[in-house]
């Protein structure tokens, strides 16, 4: 029964040589970091920081990746064993319990955001700020940067990863709710480009009040459980 057990968790992450312990958080979270990049702060354009991004809006996004409900492309290991085989969110979470999936979730909360730093266009960046403050502010407020907001965080995220989102968005391949859909579809290919820029320009991240944000999501996410996930965290993270 144990070999079983390792046999699936490892099927299951497409990654392992060998697994200590099937349902292993550590070992899990090993796995993440192996493209997310130490303590889930990516070092690469393509790939987001998970590190500081709310728990809830973090499981309700890994919920969609285990329901294949979110785009799955195939992606490459970034470090430790890089020989491993490409695989996808989908694949990765694809039989991880709730449990385990909120404990993920947990765990990169207590972990600090850091902004990515990278070059960005300081004229798109003043325009992207008008953007967002006409269309994007009430959701996403503080620059894309606050926690509380349930929106996970675009302030400080990598451009890349901003830019293959942005056209999931666009081309209805990521599902939206209704709201954030028409704001989307009033935004020109100008305003997406000059958002991008703005978030990639903005480091309004901070741990101030992280341990009462903490708690305040917890019980958040233990409410959300309970009432059914929905569609309710529009960026990864």
């Amino acid at each position: 029964m144990k070999s079983f057990y390792l046999t699936a968790l490892s099927l299951a992450l497409g990654m392992f040589a060998s697994v200590s312990a099937a349902g292993d958080l550590a070992t899990v979270v090993e796995n993440c970091n192996g493209c997310h990049g130490d303590d889930g702060v990516s070092q690469w354009s393509d790939v987001p920081t998970i590190a500081g991004v709310p728990e809830y809006v973090h499981a309700d996004a890994l919920y969609f990746f285990r329901d294949e409900e979110r785009p799955c492309s195939e992606a490459e290991y970034k470090q430790g064993d890089t020989s491993r085989a490409a695989t996808t969110m989908c694949a990765v979470v694809a039989d991880l319990s709730d449990e385990m999936l909120d404990e993920i979730a947990a765990h990169y909360f207590e972990l600090p955001f850091v902004a990515a730093q990278q070059e960005f266009d300081a004229g798109l960046a003043a325009a992207g700020k008008a953007v967002h403050d006409e269309a994007c502010d009430k959701c996403h407020s503080e620059g894309g940067a606050n926690p509380d907001d349930e929106a996970g965080i675009l302030s400080g995220q990598w451009i890349g990863y901003l830019e293959a989102t942005f056209a999931e968005y666009a081309s209805g391949a990521r599902e939206q709710d209704k709201k954030m859909k028409d704001t989307m579809d009033a935004l020109s290919d100008a305003d997406t480009t000059a958002l991008i820029h703005y978030y990639a320009s903005t480091t309004l991240v901070s741990s101030d009040g992280q341990q009462y944000r903490r708690r305040e999501f917890r019980e958040a996410l233990r409410v959300h459980r309970c009432d059914g996930h929905g569609e309710l965290s529009w960026f990864y993270p």
